[in-house]
């Protein structure tokens, strides 16, 4: 019998599609914005790699949305450890982390940093292997898997009995009031112990300033004539602006005011571009891809290489598939490419089947006329040599 632990924080990543980047402290506020909770159904993509297995799996868990509702709703074999408040709350996570402890062979987690670190919290040093389900908005740590799909298929190689190894994998967070401000202070939290499966398991973001401004001053002059020849075709045209500092360099070359860790709408009248819309929600930029021809200009996330869902979640399936993966206009650094180590970029839209149309090799600009092929893909593709 394998006995597997499943915490889901029913409100991880709320704010996300709402541009309020995160949900602690503010997930009222989000819902009130119509912000839809994704937690349960990021964790049924993990599970649904779990239910052809044979019988023997039994799932312990707390009661209602902290994944009681979802395991028996899947027909799995269920013991409630733990009845929450409703909603449930940071607490409710740690004392059921505390039952569990000891108890299951696997403790699989759905949120974001901050669950990661109040399971850190009780865990502490003890040798429990745990495995993220990635449903937050910034996700730091290297407890995670790079999706739910990853998490689900490394959950049913330890229940098959596969030789996996174990790694202590770092938990990091970041301040939620300085991230809205547009500053990252990530702090280390700890260590937890997850099963080790390189292709699966997220890396820890990169924090690094490896770009010199001379490489990004050359991106940046590169992408807005670009811009400029794209509106020269189609005057109606307008560009989705995302998050990072090599998007950052890129309104800062434009004159605009940017927002570094949100999404930002730019069009251009008479040759000149301005700001049409700042931070704005999916349900904005959704409205917005609808009026126009749209490009998207984004980069990935150093160390991860996450094209999308990691501080994105604004660019939902919905708004993806409105733009095309045609219109996507990727900006990175070599060095940024170089630290992935031949791993190949990865999206983590909430849409497995969007996730995979959106595989391929893509240009990505690199510096004045200056650009590489460098693909998409899911992890159990083969590395770039």
């Amino acid at each position: 019998m394998f006995k597997l632990g499943l915490i889901i924080n029913p409100l991880a990543g709320v704010g996300g599609s709402v541009a309020l980047k995160g949900s602690d402290g503010v997930a009222e506020a989000a819902l009130a914005l119509g912000a839809t909770p994704r937690a349960q159904e990021r964790t049924r993509l993990a599970l649904e790699w779990l239910q052809p297995l044979p019988s023997g799996l039994v799932i312990h868990t707390g009661d209602g949305e902290m994944g009681g509702d979802l395991a028996r709703d899947m027909g799995f074999e269920t013991v409630i450890c733990h009845h929450p408040a409703t909603p449930s709350s940071a607490e409710d996570t740690r004392v059921l982390a505390e039952r569990l402890a000891g108890r299951v062979d696997l403790i699989l987690f759905a949120g974001g940093d901050g669950t990661a670190r109040d399971l850190c919290a009780v865990l502490g040093e003890r040798p429990q292997p745990v495995l993220g389900v990635p449903a937050g908005v910034k996700i730091h740590s290297g407890v995670y898997a790079i999706s739910p799909v990853a998490a689900g298929r490394v959950a049913a190689k330890m229940i098959r009995g596969e030789l996996l190894s174990v790694t202590d994998a770092e938990v990091r967070d970041i301040d939620e009031t300085a991230f809205r401000a547009g500053q990252v202070r990530a702090r280390y939290f700890g260590q937890m112990m997850v099963p080790e499966d390189l292709r699966y398991l997220q890396a820890v973001k990169m924090g690094g300033r490896e770009e010199t401004s001379l490489v990004l001053a050359d991106i940046a002059a590169e992408t807005v004539e670009r811009m400029q020849e794209a509106v020269e075709a189609t005057p109606e045209c307008q560009f989705i602006m995302g998050s990072g500092s090599t998007v950052a360099a890129i309104m800062a070359e434009l004159g605009l005011e940017n927002t570094l860790l949100g999404v930002d709408l730019v069009r251009f009248e008479q040759g000149l571009p301005f700001l049409a819309g700042q931070d704005l929600t999916a349900t904005q930029l959704l409205n917005a891809c609808r009026e126009r021809p749209t490009k998207l200009v984004i980069t990935l996330i150093g160390g991860q290489g996450h094209l999308l869902g990691r501080g994105n979640q604004q660019l939902s399936p919905a708004v993806i598939e409105q733009i095309g993966r045609e219109n996507f206009w990727i900006v990175a650094t070599k060095s940024k490419l170089r630290a992935l180590e031949g791993r190949p970029m990865l999206a983590d839209s909430g849409a497995p089947d969007l996730d995979r149309r959106l595989t391929g090799h893509y240009r990505i600009t690199t510096g004045y006329r200056d650009a590489v092929l460098y693909p998409l893909a899911e992890p159990d593709d083969e590395p770039v040599v």
